[in-house]
């Protein structure tokens, strides 16, 4: 029988993480062992996530493809079905539909050194392509991150920064926004475009993956514009925009695409030949 695209999966919540005030991972299990076995995913597509009687929200699928047994989603509580997402405790079931979307293209990035370029909670959009790339990382050369939040408390996976942090084989900025109260604060203060820029990457073989508010974007894209990397090697995730995830209720038609069936992934390339409306 074919799969019913608007019936979820049944998964229960295995592990709940607060990340940052509002914020929560939820590590999720398959009920079904025969779809926790063949379920499978690319790094950067999506899921709908449900909680019954209240709805389903879209969130990217958090986690790598390289870490197998569990699905994971990171979401801050901000309306009606988020606030009752995160209401739920351990142990509980949920729903998810999904993959959907298209992914990162690693196999084309291979041997390229990789740029991750994040704010505040556009991080977990990238966090399954960082892990992707970091449990595969003979595949490239020099990955950095670059990732800022409003204050200290708004960084997400603060455990996982510290990790990225003590690697050798990783370059880690982080940097919080000015007029907060840092005393303790060891990263940088300022801006994602200052700080990107006073970070100096070498674009020459390099991708950059830039996620976060439209603000943010708006003003890291002419950071990269002078550091040198063309539109071609930029890509971001357009996963805000979308609310169905089959195509089917036009919420993130722009022009001729749709974001949850051409996207989420685009490169700043494919962005340039759509409407400004995106």
């Amino acid at each position: 029988m074919a799969y019913n695209i608007y019936l979820p999966y049944l998964v229960s919540i295995e592990k709940i993480t607060q990340e940052a005030p509002g914020v929560k991972t939820f590590r999720l299990k398959f009920k079904d062992e025969k779809v926790a076995q063949s379920f499978a995913f690319k790094a950067g597509q999506f899921g709908e996530y449900s909680t019954f009687g209240e709805g389903e929200s879209t969130f990217c699928i958090a986690s790598s493809p390289t870490r197998k047994g569990y699905i994971e989603c990171t979401f801050r509580e901000a309306g009606k079905v988020t606030s009752a997402l995160a209401k739920l405790e351990e142990g509980q079931t949920m729903g998810f539909r999904g993959p959907y979307g298209n992914s990162f293209p690693l196999d084309g990035w291979k041997g390229k050194s990789l740029l991750f370029i994040a704010g505040g909670i556009a991080l977990p959009p990238m966090r399954c392509v960082i892990w992707n790339a970091l449990d595969t990382r003979s595949n490239f050369k020099d990955i950095s991150i670059l990732y800022g939040a409003k204050s200290v408390a708004d960084l997400v996976y603060k455990r996982e920064l510290k990790e990225w942090a003590d690697r050798p084989d990783v370059r880690l900025v982080t940097t919080v926004d000015p007029g907060g109260d840092t005393p303790a604060w060891k990263g940088q203060v300022g801006f994602v475009p200052a700080a990107l820029e006073k970070m100096n990457p070498a674009a020459e073989n390099t991708i950059a993956i830039v996620c976060g508010p439209p603000v943010m974007i708006k003003f890291t894209f002419p950071v990269l514009d002078k550091l040198g990397f063309g539109p071609e090697n930029i890509y971001t995730t357009l996963e805000n925009r979308m609310k169905c995830g089959v195509g089917k209720c036009g919420r993130c038609n722009v022009g001729s695409k749709y974001v949850c069936k051409d996207g989420p992934v685009f490169s700043r390339a494919q962005l340039e030949a759509l409407p400004a409306e995106y």
